[in-house]
């Protein structure tokens, strides 16, 4: 049952209706901004405008390294820590024991799922070059032609692997929304409806979120740079 508590002289409201933060806006971002890139990225290799592509996945490789640093020092809902479960949590979860915000048990392993992928693809894409040697990712200097053409195969054919588990991923979204729990309003206002007595979301720092992303980028231009001295 709901709980009833008034708001000042107002009448008793519902307290389920009342939304509370969920996501922050730095896991936002990154989450919508990936999510834009890989399909430009999916378009301009379609379209071989690879100089786009490649800088495509540039930015993609730099939230991604912020998104893995926000996991450990972000917000409680961004952390890993916080839903990164064994196969009893998914248990619980299943069996309707579960009582949080943020990702549930079931839905860690789509994201852990989704960003190990989107690591591979972008890492792959590092080392890859294409048949005329004109255009190839930074750090393809790092292994062998002959090394580097079947990275590039498997860079493209695991694009599949990638699609496959983002088409899991709207699913799944889909299946909730059926159910009349909406999972992207939340990802584009940061706020949801969260049952009574349920722990409320801690924010990250603002100067720890620039730190992330400083570090992000600085990994990033070394990368660029072809990763000196390995790159030399």
């Amino acid at each position: 049952m709901s709980r009833q508590i008034p708001v000042g002289d107002a009448p008793l409201i519902d307290e389920r209706s009342v939304k509370q933060p969920v996501w922050d806006l730095p896991t936002r971002l990154v989450h919508w901004l990936t999510a834009a890139l890989i399909g430009f990225s999916w378009w301009a290799g379609e379209n071989e405008e690879l100089d786009l592509h490649i800088w495509s996945g540039i930015a993609v490789l730099s939230l991604l390294i912020f998104r893995l640093l926000w996991g450990i020092f972000g917000s409680s809902t961004a952390r890993f820590s916080s839903f990164v479960r064994g196969p009893r949590a998914v248990r619980d979860y299943l069996g309707g024991k579960w009582k949080g915000i943020g990702h549930n048990p079931l839905g860690a392993l789509s994201v852990v799922a989704l960003l190990g992928a989107i690591a591979f693809q972008v890492g792959t894409g590092l080392l890859s070059s294409d048949e005329d040697g004109l255009a190839s990712g930074p750090i393809a200097n790092l292994v062998s032609i002959d090394l580097s053409d079947k990275i590039t195969d498997l860079h493209e054919e695991f694009f599949n692997v990638l699609l496959a588990l983002a088409g899991l991923h709207v699913a799944a979204i889909i299946f909730y929304r059926l159910r009349g729990k909406s999972l992207v309003a939340p990802m584009i206002t940061g706020r949801a409806e969260i049952p009574p007595g349920t722990e409320p979301m801690s924010r990250g720092k603002w100067w720890i979120a620039l730190i992330c992303l400083a570090v992000a980028i600085g990994v990033t231009r070394w990368i660029i740079a072809g990763a000196p001295p390995f790159g030399t």
